[in-house]
């Protein structure tokens, strides 16, 4: 593994690749993997999806905002879009909204998500639209019912110039062990004011300061079953005030 520290790489600016398995991404800059070894679609259902309620929450709503720490391959939102297509209803309308240090480029994306045939529509129009040198916020809409923002740059500073109106949220950064900024109280409370009362989060990451910095932030929490062998994941609800 190379030694990176991230500090010496632009925000905004892709970070160094390794491929293992043919195209699984590994992170050199974070010392991990993007997604699950053993599946990260299917870990995607279980924890995000299900973890925040979905498909079932999107019934009878005009709108749904997602928001996401950790853009990374895309793999979270290609999968939600896949079966936001299958449940959605005429008129209604899914705003995805990602915050990302280090933005993949197209052909990065693609080669991640090659994997899975399931999301082949969904891979091909997103690395189709995605800029060649993504910067600021990209906002794609892929559909007209399905539009894609990806805010380039430190999580804290996006969250905090974002809108208030979150319905729910995928925490999936690195290792909280190896990217702690992205699992801060500080982060986790910006998050909190901008999510709608009600609204949910989910994680794969069952660390104690992250379950903590999750409380003090408002949100009431829980410890879910985690994928695939993983002991535990989280999930919670903004608690009302």
């Amino acid at each position: 593994m190379t030694d990176v520290n991230p500090d010496q790489i632009g925000a905004g600016a892709p970070q160094p690749l390794e491929w293992r398995d043919g195209d699984m991404p590994y992170s050199t800059t974070f010392g991990d993997h993007f997604y699950c070894q053993t599946d990260g679609r299917l870990e995607c259902g279980h924890v995000f999806l299900a973890g925040n309620g979905l498909p079932e929450r999107w019934s009878g709503r005009q709108t749904f905002v997602i928001g996401e720490l950790g853009f990374g391959t895309g793999l979270n939102f290609a999968e939600t879009w896949r079966q936001w297509k299958q449940h959605r209803a005429a008129g209604q309308h899914l705003h995805f909204i990602s915050f990302e240090l280090h933005p993949m480029r197209g052909e990065e994306i693609g080669r991640a998500l090659s994997h899975w045939p399931e999301i082949d529509a969904e891979r091909e129009a997103l690395i189709t639209a995605w800029p060649q040198a993504p910067d600021g916020t990209v906002s794609l809409d892929l559909d007209d019912q399905t539009r894609l923002s990806v805010v380039c740059g430190p999580a804290l500073d996006g969250v905090k110039t974002a809108k208030p109106g979150f319905d729910a949220w995928y925490l999936d950064g690195f290792a909280p062990s190896r990217n702690g900024d992205m699992w801060s109280e500080e982060l986790m409370r910006e998050i909190n004011e901008r999510t709608v009362a009600g609204g949910t989060f989910a994680t794969y990451a069952a660390a104690g300061f992250v379950r903590r910095n999750l409380i003090a932030a408002g949100f009431a929490v829980e410890r879910r079953k985690g994928f695939a062998g993983k002991r535990e994941m989280l999930s919670g609800v903004k608690a009302a005030r």
